[in-house]
């Protein structure tokens, strides 16, 4: 149903709000459907400049709604995730503006790894996430075998998967999971605020900061020189680049508004 998520506009940010508040936002095939529609009309719309993702109630996501398979027959997981897990994350990383998480709650299996996918995750005090899958006989999807031994070190990444122990925002942000843990008064206007400051920087230099940060993954340093190279030697020939060393020589805000 499309009210499973909630799309709203605020400046240049688009929140999208994961709406299943009874099943603790837990992903189902129309949510997920939602979501790419969502995602697409972003990657669209030029007055977009960044995206808030968070979940209505007291969670974020619980993952993938079991509730569907309450029988416990065997299924293709494999074909679910080919259809909408890989799909999203790949959307979310690939898009060329900034992604912000608001984990304001439960945030457990598929659910954390969603939250991971963002390029900034920020969690209210009172969050938690899970690597839930070990709880029913599986391994972590939905990116989490790739984002999680890149934030926090191979170590930990076996424990929180191969354990399906449950850590505070506190001990996220300690490790490095996410990149700040908030209080939980006034946190979803403080998610909003980090959102719209994003939406403010220059367009062209984020998306060309998550091109590289997503090779940084698989290339050499050699090849990363060389496409940081590249990638500067585009921005250096846009308009926001102009206006941000105009600005600095005049001593005032530099105003950017993604021109090329």
């Amino acid at each position: 149903m499309a009210d499973d998520l909630l799309v709203t506009h605020e400046g240049a940010v688009r929140v999208l709000t994961l709406n299943r508040p009874d099943k603790l936002n837990a992903l189902n095939p129309a949510l997920h459907e939602a979501l790419a529609g969502a995602f697409a009309a972003i990657e669209a719309d030029e007055t977009v400049r960044a995206v808030l993702l968070t979940g209505a109630g007291r969670g974020f996501c619980a993952g993938a709604d079991l509730g569907q398979n309450i029988g416990g027959e065997m299924r293709d997981l494999g074909a679910s995730i080919d259809a909408h897990y890989n799909p999203l994350v790949r959307r979310m990383r690939g898009l060329g503006k900034p992604v912000v998480a608001a984990v304001n709650g439960v945030a457990a299996g598929a659910g954390a790894n969603l939250a991971l996918a963002a390029d900034i995750v920020v969690a209210c005090d009172s969050a938690t996430f899970t690597q839930a899958f070990i709880r029913i006989g599986l391994m972590p999807d939905a990116g989490g075998t790739f984002f999680l031994p890149h934030l926090v070190g191979d170590a930990r990444a076996r424990g929180l998967a191969m354990l399906g122990e449950t850590v505070t925002a506190r001990e996220a942000a300690a490790m490095g999971m996410i990149w700040r843990c908030l209080p939980d008064a006034g946190f979803a206007e403080a998610a909003l605020a980090l959102a719209a400051t994003l939406a403010a920087k220059p367009a062209q230099a984020i998306a060309a900061m998550k091109v590289a940060f997503n090779a940084a993954f698989t290339n050499g340093l050699d090849a990363q020189l060389d496409l940081e190279r590249d990638l500067q030697r585009g921005l250096g020939r846009t308009a926001d680049f102009a206006e941000g060393v105009r600005a600095f020589a005049e001593k005032r805000p530099a105003r950017f508004n993604g021109g090329s």
